[in-house]
């Protein structure tokens, strides 16, 4: 028994060590895959992001991700806890349960993790949403996310999304256009943004305001 425990222990620090050396790696490498890419149909090379540097992105994306996806990114630890706690209460009241994930946690569900739900799969996905927070900057978490995330069925990237639907980089995208990217995260695999619905349009106009409200792109000084 006490070498099965001491070969358990051993385990688990072996991966603790390689988590952190992962997580601690993505300060300076730009990955180009994720679990998700790798989990949609098709093949790698069909999905495969392009990706844009911080500078190289229109400053209206990030706001505009924020505006829609975590207004309190900048000054949380990974976790919105007013969110959680509304999530849960509304779930209670048995109303639809809604996401109360924050753009760290997507990160870290979208690179490491695989599709569906589960108790053990939130697990997993907290641990790595505090080993991101520590160990990478805000705007690192964030161009990682711009990069890696799912802007439209099986369209990785921002880069990749503005060449498909605007047919220009990423860097040139405008304040209605980051928005209407922005609207198709809660659902990226049911928009379509070469016909937008009235309701991603609606959506689209509500992240306007949202970004206006937080004062535009002077909000991401923030980070």
């Amino acid at each position: 028994m006490a070498f099965i425990r001491r070969a358990i222990l051993k385990l688990i620090l072996l991966c603790f060590v390689l988590s952190v050396l992962l997580v601690l790696a993505l300060r300076w490498v730009n990955p180009s895959i994720s679990a998700f890419i790798l989990s949609a149909p098709g093949t790698y090379a069909q999905h495969k992001p392009v990706w844009s540097d911080w500078e190289q992105v229109s400053a209206w994306l990030p706001i505009a991700i924020i505006a829609a996806e975590d207004q309190k990114f900048p000054f949380h630890w990974g976790f919105d806890r007013t969110a959680i706690q509304q999530a849960i209460v509304e779930r209670l009241e048995g109303s639809r349960m809604r996401g109360a994930s924050t753009i760290t946690q997507q990160l870290a569900k979208n690179l490491f993790l695989w599709p569906g739900r589960s108790w053990l799969r939130k697990g997993i996905e907290a641990y790595f949403t505090l080993l991101l927070e520590a160990l990478l900057s805000k705007q690192r978490i964030l161009e990682l996310y711009i990069n890696l995330v799912e802007f439209g069925p099986f369209v990785f990237s921002a880069e990749s999304a503005s060449q498909r639907y605007f047919a220009k980089s990423s860097k040139q995208i405008t304040l209605q256009e980051a928005c209407m990217l922005a609207a198709v995260l809660p659902n990226p695999r049911h928009s379509n943004l070469h016909q937008p619905s009235k309701t991603l349009r609606h959506r689209a106009d509500h992240i306007k305001q949202q970004v206006n409200a937080l004062g535009g792109v002077t909000y991401l000084n923030h980070l």
